[in-house]
Formats: structure tokens, C-alpha cells, sequence
């Protein structure tokens, strides 16, 4: 008999970001203009709401005006609209601006905000609450509970106080299992329960698989003078050679600029450092003026979905569905996900509340995905869809004119006949020894900082006595197989310092993983060549403490 304590809910939302906490919404509103009752709690693994949120951010406002009319009475993210769109291709030492009239009309930031994205999720966890919402912060989802018949029952949180080998430390805590009419699963890019639910109800059976980039994020403290809220850059080009990404740099709220770079996970070279190619990036001519006389106040990293349309997997399954990042609802061109994450989950929302109220709780919630087939998420993604693989297919320069060229098109109600597929990035690379090694500056501690200086600022935390949450299948693989093939590409891909061959130069290599550096990118979980990195969820709690991110 399980000694866990069990809670019903109407429904359970798994991760407290845009998505599940719009869900949450608008399944309150619902009830309050219905006159029901319905009982809705949110769980998220950071230590409080928006403590895992990272992105650039703008954000396209058109689900927050549906979801909530007022906001921007009440909500930080409308002091800063955006003023300047700005897009630089970068040189080794210049740039030049393409000119914003040549991309299509969809693709302008007019009537976008620049802000915090956890600071909104903050927000809307208030929003929620005075609801009636129940959010339990600091409180992982672990495992997907299942009823006799295969459907999800809901989910059970890990337990607390597990030393690393195993053993029951002096504070153990059972976790709670929740059960629920409806299960929502809003755990974001590459949740570790929606890869299971996907292995288990076939989800990616009839779409392409997903691929991914990583974006790596700083804020600063520039020189006022040299602020101008409102201002967005995006870059592409230098410093990334075959591999295809680009730079942002946000002028937002008080003084604050957010900067970053994403690189695609499809690229070849194991040689490869994302990290550094950010800093790299910072030391460009044009970006160090900006920054030069500021401070570097925060930093994070986090995988971002980049499949697209194509890669959307089935989003409903009995007892539950898939919302936001868990499902795959970036628009890459535009660099925005925020508010398709949002809408989602208000549809899912919609079909579970009428499902309730019908009291036909044990249906699948079909009328979600056929709601999202008719809203504005699907036409959107639709227009861009051919985007990112035709920059995977083609390179930068090619790829993007071919692009490009199909949005103009599709603009127009025409487009490319056909829609191009996805290759998994994990069987992207190349061997070591066909590829150049790159040779990457050492950091200045002004502009480029050291991957351990970056955590620092991350405030990424967890418990040292617990089991390690990043597991391998085959502990032999990494040494074995990835060190000769690939010279062990985790030590370059992982933003935060996590994976270590030491030993080496002794003849006795060993893998280390430093399971306290991680600030939950997956991109382990992606982009190692076999897939022997396995992702799991630690303490709840634990991980990264974004501020203002």
C-alpha cells in the first residue's frame, strides 16, 4: 500500500509557465461565468513561479488581450512597448541592416512588448490565485500516475530527502500523488513526463520529429546613456560558421538590456561551443559598445522547440493533453512562443471545462486540437513552417532566401508546394577528426566571462545529497564511444559546466557529471549522439532562480 497522501482535483496543470497558468485561468473564468465549480491546481518544480522562466523576451500580447482585457493595468510587461526593430547581419568586424521592409508584414514587432517573461509568469500566478487557482511551487511532478484502464490518473511529485545512494535521510517526505479528470502537461522544451507520454501513447507517430536550439541569456546594466527602451536587435551571421543561429539584444525596463544567442541543435561540428559562440558573439564591434561600461547582472540558458507546424505531436491523449512548449508552438522566424503557448493552453482549457460540465470527464478532449486546427496558432505556424528546414537543408545565406521567399509567397495565399521534414539534431554531428577545432578566446571578465562565473549568476541551487538527476543508460558510452568519435561533445554543448572528462591527459579518463551546475537546458537530453543522457527531475525546488529573466 502506497504511503503517499492522494489529492483529487477537476484538473492538474504540470509546470507553472505561460501555458499552464492561462490554462488555469481560463478554466476559472469559465467556472465564474457558468456559476460551477472547479477545482484546478498548477505544480511547478522551481522554487517559486517564474524561478525556471527564461526568454528574451517579446511578446506578442494577443493571447493576454483574449485571456485578460485589463492587463496592462496591472502588468509590468506593458511599460515597455517596442519602439525600434532593428535586424543586423554581422561580419567578423561590421554589419549591415536588412532592411525590415523586405521581410513580410507578420514578421514586425508593431504592438509587441519587451519584458520579463517570469516576471509575467508572476503575474499571471497572481491572476490565478485570486481565482482561486491552487499553485504549489517547489514541487516537482515525478511520475505519471494511470488509471486500470491505461488512462492518465495524474501525477505524483518526487520524494523529498533521498540521499544519493539511495537511502532515506532523517527529513524524508513521501511525495503527494494528485489525481485529476484532466491532466495538462506545461513542463516546456523536452519535458522528462511528456517524453514518456509520447513513448507510451505514440503521440509522434503521424509528424516529424521535434528539433531544437539553445538560447543562452544575460541581462545587463548598460550606461543610461545608451539605453533606449523599446529598442529590439536581432542579428545574424558572425561569429557561427556552418552552423545557423543569431544574436538579440532587448532594450527593456530600468536601464536593463536582455542579450543572448541561440544556436540550433542541428549543428555538426562536436567541436562546437554554444556558450562560447555567445561570448564570442558579445565581443563584435557593435555589441561591445553597447555593453561597454555596463554590468552583467544574471544569466541562464534554456532548449527552445524550433520543429515547428510539422513537428507538432498529437496533443491529446485519455485523461490528458499537451500545452504550450511541451507540445512545440514556436513561430522561430519571429522569435516568439509566449503567446501560442498561452492560447493553447486556454483551448485545452476550454474542451476540459466543457467536458467536466458534460460530465464526460472520461472522453478524450478532441475538441482541443480541433479548436487549435481552426485558431490563429495554426494559421500562424502554418505561414512559417518551411522556415527552419530550409535553413537546416540549405545554410544561412541559401536557406534563408528560400525562405524567405516561401513566407512572401504564403503571405500572397500561395507558397512552396510541399513542406520539408527534420532530421533528430542528436544525429546531426560529425566525427571530431573531420571537423576544424575551433579556437575560442579566452574570456576578459568584462564582455566574455568562464561558464562557473555564469552559473553563479544563474543562483542555480540543488540539494548535494541527492540522487544524480541527469542519468545515463550506459555509463560505459561516454568514455567508450563519444570520447573517440566525438571528443565527448557534452563538455562543449552544456552551458553550465556539467559534463567533465577528467583524467584524460593521464591516460585514465573518466566522465564526470557536476549535477549541481545544471540550470535544466536539456540540451544534454537532445543533442548527445546517442541518446544516453537521460533527464529526469530533481528535488523540487531546485535548479536555476531566475530574476527578472
Amino acid at each position: 500500500m502506497s504511503e503517499r497522501e492522494s489529492m483529487p482535483y477537476d484538473v492538474v496543470i504540470v509546470g507553472g509557465g505561460p501555458a499552464g497558468l492561462a490554462a488555469a485561468i481560463r478554466l476559472k473564468q469559465r467556472a465564474a461565468e457558468t456559476g460551477t465549480e472547479i477545482s484546478v491546481c498548477v505544480l511547478e518544480k522551481g522554487s517559486e513561479i517564474g524561478a525556471h522562466i527564461l526568454s528574451g523576451a517579446v511578446v506578442d500580447p494577443k493571447a493576454l488581450d483574449e485571456l485578460l482585457p485589463d492587463w496592462k493595468s496591472s502588468c509590468a510587461l506593458a511599460q515597455t512597448p517596442v519602439t525600434e526593430n532593428h535586424h543586423w547581419v554581422l561580419t567578423a568586424n561590421g554589419k549591415y541592416e536588412f532592411p525590415h521592409i523586405l521581410m513580410p508584414p507578420f514578421m514586425n514587432n508593431k504592438g509587441t512588448y519587451t519584458g520579463s517573461l517570469g516576471n509575467l509568469c508572476r503575474w499571471l500566478a497572481e491572476q490565478a490565485e485570486g481565482l482561486g487557482v491552487e499553485i504549489f511551487p517547489g514541487f516537482a511532478a515525478a511520475e505519471i500516475l494511470f488509471n486500470e484502464d491505461g488512462s492518465v490518473k495524474g501525477v505524483a511529485t518526487g520524494d523529498m530527502g533521498i540521499a544519493r545512494d539511495g537511502t532515506r535521510k532523517p527529513d524524508y517526505q513521501p511525495g503527494l500523488e494528485l489525481h485529476a479528470k484532466y491532466t495538462f502537461f506545461a513542463e516546456g522544451v523536452r519535458g522528462h513526463l511528456t517524453k514518456e507520454l509520447k513513448r507510451i501513447f505514440d503521440l509522434e507517430a503521424n509528424c516529424q520529429p521535434q528539433v531544437y536550439g539553445i538560447g543562452l541569456k544575460e541581462l545587463w546594466d548598460i550606461d543610461p546613456a545608451k539605453h533606449e527602451a523599446g529598442r529590439v536587435i536581432h542579428t545574424q551571421g558572425w561569429p557561427l560558421g556552418d552552423a545557423w543561429g543569431g544574436g538579440f539584444l532587448y532594450h527593456q525596463a530600468n536601464g536593463q538590456v536582455a542579450l543572448g544567442f541561440v544556436v540550433a541543435l542541428s549543428y555538426k561540428n562536436p567541436h562546437l561551443s554554444p556558450f562560447q559562440e555567445f561570448q564570442r558573439w558579445k565581443t563584435h564591434p557593435a555589441i561591445r559598445a553597447i555593453l561597454e561600461g555596463g554590468k552583467r547582472v544574471s544569466y541562464g540558458a534554456r532548449a527552445i522547440n524550433e520543429g515547428g507546424w510539422q513537428s507538432v505531436p498529437k496533443l491529446t491523449f485519455p485523461g490528458g493533453a499537451l500545452i504550450g512548449c511541451s507540445a512545440g508552438f514556436v513561430n522561430v522566424p519571429r522569435i516568439k512562443g509566449s503567446h501560442t503557448a498561452m492560447k493553447s493552453g486556454m483551448l485545452a482549457a476550454e474542451a476540459a471545462f466543457d467536458a467536466i460540465a458534460a460530465e464526460r470527464a472520461g472522453d478524450e478532449l478532441s475538441a482541443y486540437p480541433d479548436a487549435l486546427n481552426q485558431s490563429w496558432i495554426a494559421k500562424e505556424l502554418k505561414m512559417v513552417r518551411n522556415v527552419e528546414p530550409a535553413v537546416a537543408k540549405f545554410g544561412g545565406t541559401a536557406g534563408t532566401l528560400i525562405a524567405g521567399a516561401d513566407m512572401w509567397m504564403r503571405q500572397l495565399g500561395i507558397g512552396l508546394p510541399f513542406t520539408f521534414g527534420h532530421t533528430p539534431d542528436n544525429e546531426k554531428l560529425w566525427r571530431a577528426d573531420q571537423c576544424e577545432k575551433i579556437d575560442y578566446p579566452k574570456p576578459d571578465g568584462v564582455i566574455s566571462f568562464d561558464r562557473l562565473s555564469s552559473v553563479f549568476l544563474s543562483n542555480t541551487n540543488h540539494e548535494e545529497d541527492q540522487p544524480i538527476h541527469l542519468t545515463l543508460k550506459d555509463a560505459d558510452i561516454p568514455i567508450s564511444y563519444n570520447l573517440p568519435l566525438y571528443d565527448e561533445p557534452a563538455q562543449r554543448y552544456c552551458p553550465a559546466g556539467v559534463y567533465e572528462v577528467v583524467g584524460e591527459d593521464e591516460g585514465n579518463p573518466r566522465f564526470q557529471i557536476n549535477a549541481q551546475n545544471c540550470v535544466h537546458c536539456k540540451t544534454c537530453d537532445i543533442k548527445d549522439p546517442t541518446q544516453n543522457i537521460n533527464w529526469v527531475v530533481p528535488e523540487g525546488g531546485g535548479g536555476p532562480n531566475y530574476p527578472n529573466m
